[in-house]
């Protein structure tokens, strides 16, 4: 068997088991660097002897472990430690993960793809069939058993079939072994479709073996105050998650808000709550009647809905309901509500606590909000102050505007370079609502910013730096910014603390939250609508109405001619997701917008998703470059085959390079057939003439040594005529398949 055979039939095998570990990660990114990762691991496979194998896989697991964690060579401790935290991880982060949150979660799933390919083609290269066959259905097997989607059957299939091929290409009689194991595969499979299908099967409970859980331990409670907390040094998501709250409502994604931070100090948004008096109506706790700022539409429970909370492990004394709550139970004995919705108990809440809440959600056409004008009560004025104590510039759109945030800069030169962004970014919109979308647009795609809950160090300006030196901010950042530049254009804001909204249980009509869902965002006020969320974090929280970038139902078609003259207007109006350009874009940005392709899942705890399959992406490449691989190894076999200057080699390499190519049409050429037989085995099979290269070939090998060089050159031309003639008689396909066929390459014996 050739040295290179074992790395050849192992890297099918390998791309399955890499694909299996890619798929705990959504969405999928990194499956170029999978793909090397793999190649590199059966790189070693090709020495010829054991030490060599060893040293070669030394190298290539510490440039692997280079490529997926990005630490340098000679920390390999840093390394390591990275490993270790994405392997705890493992063990706490709901499945499927988003890399760009976790990414040690990220570098394991590529370290783990390599580690098991690595295994994988240094028992192939000993001749060790089933041992590899055991690599490969612990490597591909272990992920695919952690997370089921409703194709698991096709996975398995997948892992059988990469299993027989190891089975078949790995023993001295391929082609027998090839026929044998195809046979078993398919009574395996037919076997596994039919048991699958049997309703006496417990398919949900007893493949989800990973589930199994002899003792739950109570959960204890767990705060969010490290997320919901806008000191903006940052924070680490707990390893274990917690499921904090369930909520059975209908299925439309909403947040579930807590609080809001009304106060801007200078330095940090903070809660400064007025109080409310509720209204029982009803049975409800109705707190609009007593709010100056709800709609006429928020006032009529037609409108409301409906949600059941039940706290599962929070920690906290906010009662948390759907965005924006408009009334709660009576069952809430002691608590106190403040306007905007919010509701405080004097005790923390308690696992077992269970309450109905209702809320009014409008959602409006971008159309409608683009209409909207900047007419505000005097209820709202305080939403637009800039600083405590100190009276607001007028609001949006109003005379001597200009002039008054002047005089309000000439106190608080600081911010007059976020203000001067601000303006630059959406100052030229012709309604508030424009000048939101092309904020929050910006913050989320264009502007150049990205997500870390490690954010590098600020002065003691957190937002300024954020804004105008870092970029790099968690969800605090983006709502806090955003909220903060709205209120420098005179657009009335405020940061909203709570969860996205989770995960869906169709089922069970319940919303299931945990503590890895706490979230911050931004809360707008228009007229007729009242406040409407706003999510500037990039790949953070998806909404159910079409006004917002953020929801996968926004149309930028409808909403380009809505904005007015934003800065720098859409460049694509096919697809917001694809090239976001409202407002001023950084350098780079084209190409950021050009490939973020990102949708919003709804209820998803991140809301990521890439647009196209990436095991089709990753299994198109992988198919080129094995196409492009064979080719090479056959043209650089045919050469090798010509370098020798002697004659008779020349005419040996001659008759074969025909060999192989009438091998791979699968027409076998006897080892001691000579030219003239070979002349009668075209004749037959392909109706192609090859008197002439029998002869030259004959001459070359056969004749004297002052002719045989002469004769030797002929017969290399009288083989490309023949080649030619029998391209022509096969047509497109059976070349095609010739291309890729592995006979000549000694796999069918």
């Amino acid at each position: 068997m050739p040295s290179w055979r074992p790395a050849l039939v192992a890297l099918v095998p390998g791309l399955v088991i890499a694909q299996n570990w890619l798929r705990l990660e959504r969405p999928q990114h990194g499956s170029g660097l999978a793909l090397l990762l793999v190649v590199l691991a059966l790189a070693p496979a090709l020495a010829p002897r054991l030490w060599q194998r060893l040293a070669l896989a030394a190298v290539a697991a510490l440039t692997a472990g280079y490529l997926a964690s990005g630490a340098p060579l000679d920390h390999p401790g840093r390394a390591a430690t990275r490993f270790t935290n994405g392997l705890l991880d493992f063990y706490d982060v709901r499945l499927p993960f988003n890399g760009s949150f976790h990414p040690e979660m990220h570098e394991l799933v590529l370290g783990a793809a390599f580690g098991f390919t690595l295994a994988l083609g240094l028992v192939a290269a000993a001749r060790r069939p089933v041992a590899a066959m055991l690599v490969l259905v612990v490597g591909a097997g272990w992920p695919a058993t952690l997370l089921s989607d409703g194709h698991d059957l096709f996975r398995g299939a997948a892992i059988l079939a990469a299993a027989l091929l190891l089975l078949g290409g790995l023993r001295p009689a391929a082609g027998r072994t090839f026929f044998r194991a195809g046979l078993v595969g398919a009574i395996l499979v037919a076997g596994a479709v039919a048991a699958t299908t049997q309703p006496a099967v417990a398919k949900s409970e007893f493949l989800r073996w990973q589930t199994w859980d002899p003792y739950t331990r109570p959960t204890p409670s767990v705060g969010v105050g490290y997320v919901w907390d806008a000191n903006y040094d940052g924070f680490r998501w707990p390893r274990k998650t917690t499921t904090v709250l369930k909520v059975k409502a209908p299925p439309r994604s909403l947040y579930w808000r807590a609080t809001t931070l009304d106060l801007f100090t200078g330095t940090r948004w903070v809660e400064s709550l007025s109080p409310l008096q509720s209204d029982l109506f009803d049975g409800r706790l109705d707190l609009t009647q007593a709010d100056p700022l709800a709609t006429a539409a928020a006032r009529d429970p037609a409108n409301w809905s409906k949600a059941e909370v039940e706290i599962e492990s929070l920690a906290d004394n906010h009662l948390v309901a759907p965005s924006v709550p408009v009334a709660y139970g009576t069952e809430l004995g002691g608590a106190r509500f403040w306007q905007g919705g919010v509701g405080t108990l004097s005790h923390s809440l308690e696992k077992g606590d269970h309450y109905p809440a209702w809320s009014y959600s409008p959602h409006p056409a971008p159309a409608q909000l683009a209409a909207v004008k900047a007419r505000y009560p005097n209820a709202v004025l305080r939403y637009l102050q800039l600083q405590p104590g100190i009276d607001p510039p007028p609001a949006y759109g109003r005379a001597g505007r200009d002039a008054a945030v002047g005089r309000f800069l000439a106190l608080y030169p600081d911010y007059r370079a976020l203000y001067a962004k601000a303006r630059h970014v959406g100052g030229s919109a012709s309604s508030p609502y424009g000048a939101a979308l092309a904020l929050e647009s910006w913050l989320r795609t264009t502007g150049g910013f990205s997500y870390t809950n490690q954010p590098p160090a600020s002065g003691p300006r957190p937002l300024l730096d954020f804004v105008l030196r870092t970029k790099r901010g968690y969800c605090q950042h983006f709502a806090g910014a955003m909220a903060l530049m709205l209120r420098y254009l005179g657009i009335p804001s405020r940061v909203a603390e709570g969860f996205v909204s989770g995960t869906y249980d169709f089922e069970n009509k319940t919303w299931t939250v945990t503590d890895h869902d706490a979230h911050a965002w931004v809360e707008v006020w228009f007229a007729g609508y009242g406040w409407l969320p706003f999510d500037p974090t990039p790949g953070r929280g998806s909404l159910s109405a079409g006004y917002s970038i953020s929801s996968p139902l926004f149309r930028p078609a409808e909403a380009a001619g809505l904005v007015g003259r934003v800065a720098g207007a859409l460049l694509n109006t096919a697809s917001i997701h694809q090239d976001l350009s409202f407002g001023d874009k950084d350098a780079g940005a084209a190409l950021l917008g050009a490939n973020l392709a990102r949708t919003q899942s709804t209820g998803g705890t991140f809301g990521l998703h890439q647009r196209g399959g990436s095991l089709g992406k990753l299994l198109a490449l992988a198919l080129a470059l094995v196409v492009v691989a064979l080719a090479a190894v056959k043209e650089i076999r045919r050469r090798l085959r010509y370098a020798a200057a002697d004659p008779r080699r020349q005419a040996g390499a001659c008759r074969a390079e025909l060999r192989d190519f009438l091998a791979d049409q699968g027409i076998r050429l006897a080892p001691s057939a000579g030219p003239g037989e070979l002349a009668t085995l075209l004749r037959e099979e392909l109706e192609v003439d090859a008197t002439s290269l029998a002869a030259a070939l004959a001459a070359a090998r056969f004749g004297p040594p002052v002719e045989a060089e002469t004769a030797a050159q002929k017969a290399r031309e009288e083989l490309g005529r023949v080649r030619a003639r029998m391209r022509g008689r096969l047509g497109i396909l059976r070349r095609g398949r010739g291309l890729v066929s592995l006979r000549s390459l000694g796999f069918a014996e």
